[in-house]
């Protein structure tokens, strides 16, 4: 079990899935209408480690973590 947290404007509450890797995530968050337009924009972390590749293997107790553009001034 992951535990994927969402940070920011999201206002989703954390949630644990089964995954062996961050394209498994993905596609079980695309699947949800309140992450659809989320989901190509965000930065991913694991466990507090900016990652890129969807590829990225996950085990047993990971953190992932989507951090949505933000803007400032």
């Amino acid at each position: 079990m992951v535990t994927i947290e969402f940070l920011g404007p999201i206002q989703k509450a954390p949630l644990t899935m089964e995954a062996a890797s961050l394209r498994d995530v993905a596609e079980a968050l695309k699947n949800d209408e309140e992450m659809g337009p989320w989901i190509e924009s965000c930065a991913v972390a694991l466990n507090d480690t900016l990652v890129a590749s969807l590829d990225t293997p996950l085990k047993e107790g990971d953190r992932i973590s989507l951090l949505p553009p933000v803007c400032g001034g």
